[in-house]
């Protein structure tokens, strides 16, 4: 449990969740806590118009691979700063309850999750992956605010560089 020896880094490739994976790899570094990157994959993904649904499967085979090239690279990274970082591709159309379950099935110790920041009726309409992961987790979550995340990344970033001036 605490200190965290597996943290779950949901990433969906916005700025939000980057700037949440770069709080994670920094608690992993300092706590010498391994990363899992996660991401969820809609089940019946929304075919753009100009894929036919003849080409169905290798639209779908397409998305999935340039997701796990993205994963292994943003792993390729976190070793490159000494985070040991694993990473797993789920499938759902419930994201939430996707990385609950992927959480609960590796032992996951921690959570660092971003909210994209929706409010009124897209939050209605869409939910909020964050806010089921922190009712239906069993472990400890720590949730970012979009704007938060992305400015504590960005304040690290310059920073860093000005550092290395």
């Amino acid at each position: 449990m605490l200190p965290p020896k597996l943290i779950l880094a949901p990433i969906d490739f916005s700025d939000p969740s980057r700037a949440a994976l770069d709080v994670a790899a920094n608690m992993a570094s300092r706590l010498g806590a391994e990363v899992l990157l996660v991401h969820v994959m809609p089940a019946i993904s929304d075919l753009p118009k100009s894929v036919s649904i003849f080409k169905e499967g290798q639209y779908d085979q397409s998305l999935n691979e340039k997701a796990e090239q993205q994963l292994k690279e943003l792993a390729t990274t976190l070793a490159q700063k000494n985070v040991e970082a694993r990473t797993q591709l789920g499938e759902a159309n419930d994201v939430g309850m996707e990385l609950i379950r992927i959480a609960e099935s590796k032992n996951v110790d921690m959570i660092i999750i971003a909210t994209h920041g929706m409010t009124g009726w897209r939050k209605i309409a869409f939910g909020s992956v964050a806010e089921k992961v922190v009712k239906e987790a069993e472990c400890p979550v720590l949730v970012l605010r979009a704007k938060a995340a992305t400015s504590a990344s960005h304040s690290r970033q310059t920073a860093s560089s000005s550092a290395s001036d």
